[in-house]
């Protein structure tokens, strides 16, 4: 079960180690030149080593000469080399704490690195020589100028193959790609990206961030900041990782460990909620809050939850419907241009009652919706749920897009669970029909607010398309006779 937080944290001291001799190499051609890069940083006094640290961007951490891995290589036939390994480790994790730590919503700091070998019962030092070993063989260097889809695949395949056993589903924390990329593109059509600059993005049950990765990557790295909350501690350290990979390190420090329900952690100085530019959400759906759902009943969260707190089932605490607190809270936490794009139940886009339907007259009346995609079955693998994702835009007082893709995709099995994979050009044809706003017969409908609320506010484009009837002209014997034959095959049938 914890072969996960080895692997991923060794991964990371690999990758940290080696784009730090990268950067370094960068900056002095003489270290970049030698022999032994090791030798060359080692003849450096103190004051030149630290001089020469100070340059690094931001985003590089720092690591002293006797924390590399060549220097832990060195050493690995000395005494007690799992206590040297650890405390490397936690060394390199205080010194880079100021902007390597995730914050919990009570300010306490979870820092990069723990004491790995504790989870080793035998042998703790064989067991820390050898991953020291592997890691010499090899350098990371020459992935450093990757882009996004590289470092997508790389943390697909870290959190999908070692956290099957690590007391959680990996898809808890990982929202599919096709998903991702659908919302960041339709949210940020190509012909926008030039004008969005210095936004920020925010994400109340981020997980492990895939959906902040791709609405960032979309938007440009460099022209936005990451906000986020998690319950989940396990979740949070995976979107560090994955902000760590993806150039996105100078947001760290806003990526909260909490229950943004209960206590959302981003505020103004005047104690009212943050509000954002974007924000993507796949909230749990389901979930027990029976321990505090009555803390929420409060004056400060009249507004904020404007359609009401749903009830708690008697018997089945767990089937509450918690994507509604959620889904209010996306929408109070906008700001007043903002965009957002929200992973919902299909079953939310036609309620005929309560707060999911109070929610849909909000977005109605006070038009702010730009449209909704009606996903495939089993797009997720692990949920029979049918998912929609619902775009609400601020901006958008005119058409709205709603799409039936539900009919895209090709079923593959994955594990024991039937999964629905949509192609690229599938994923072209929902985003190209969304910017756009193009109807296509029995696909997608352009509609105008007037016409939801005549339809009972249904956001179901299924409900929109045209009935077609095809007329053919026959004479009255034809009709006759054919009215004969159907009901000398109905008595037979009977």
């Amino acid at each position: 079960g914890n072969e996960f937080k080895i692997i991923t944290q060794v991964f990371l001291y690999k990758f940290l180690n080696d784009k730090f001799v990268h950067e370094i190499k960068q900056l002095d051609e003489n270290i970049a030149n030698a022999e032994s890069w090791e030798d060359a940083l080692a003849a450096l006094s103190d004051d030149e080593y630290e001089m020469l640290t100070m340059q690094l961007k931001e985003s590089t951490a720092v690591i002293s000469p006797d924390h590399f891995i060549s220097s832990l290589f060195a050493r690995q036939n000395e005494p007690k080399f799992a206590d040297i390994f650890d405390n490397t480790l936690i060394n390199i994790a205080s010194d880079n704490s100021d902007i390597f730590s995730v914050l919990t919503d009570g300010g306490e700091k979870i820092v990069l690195f723990e004491n790995i070998s504790k989870y080793v019962t035998d042998k703790r030092d064989e067991f820390c020589k050898a991953i020291i070993n592997k890691l010499t063989g090899f350098s990371f260097e020459h992935i450093f100028h990757e882009k996004f889809d590289f470092y997508a695949t790389i943390f697909e395949y870290l959190i999908k193959d070692y956290n099957t056993n690590s007391g959680g589903k990996y898809a808890e924390y990982f929202t599919p790609h096709a998903v991702s990329k659908i919302m960041a593109r339709c949210l940020v059509p190509k012909d926008q990206k030039s004008t969005v600059n210095n936004v920020t993005c925010y994400d109340p049950s981020a997980g492990s961030g895939t959906l902040l990765m791709n609405l960032a990557h979309q938007i440009g790295e460099d022209k936005c900041t990451i906000y986020s909350q998690d319950i989940s501690q396990k979740s949070s350290g995976l979107l560090r990782l994955n902000l760590v990979l993806n150039d996105l390190v100078h947001s760290i420090h806003n990526i909260i460990k909490g229950n943004t329900i209960l206590d959302p952690y981003h505020k103004q100085e005047n104690g009212q909620l943050e509000h954002f530019d974007y924000i993507v959400s796949n909230p749990p759906f389901k979930l027990d809050i029976s321990d505090f759902v009555a803390d929420l009943d409060t004056k400060e969260n009249h507004d904020r939850f404007f359609a009401g707190i749903p009830k708690v089932p008697a018997k089945k605490k767990e089937s509450m419907a918690i994507y509604l607190l959620f889904l209010q809270h996306i929408i109070y936490s906008l700001k007043d241009d903002g965009k957002a794009a929200v992973v919902v139940p299909t079953g939310f886009i036609t309620a005929q009652s309560g707060i999911d339907k109070k929610i849909r007259q909000k977005l109605v009346h006070e038009k702010m919706l730009a449209g909704v995609v009606s996903m495939p079955s089993n797009i997720f693998a692990t949920t029979g749920t049918n998912v929609s994702i619902l775009f609400i835009d601020k901006t958008n007082k005119q058409d709205v897009v709603l799409i039936d893709a539900s009919n895209l995709g090709t079923t593959i099995k994955e594990g024991k669970n039937q999964k629905t994979v949509l192609s690229h050009e599938e994923e072209d044809q929902i985003i190209n029909a969304f910017t756009s706003k193009e109807a296509v017969d029995d696909f997608s409908v352009v509609v105008n607010y007037e016409d939801i609320a005549a339809k009972n506010y249904s956001l179901s484009a299924g409900q929109y398309f045209e009935v077609k009837i095809e007329y053919i002209d026959i004479s009255k014997e034809e009709f006759e006779s054919q009215i004969s034959q159907y009901e000398v095959n109905l008595r037979d049938l009977f």
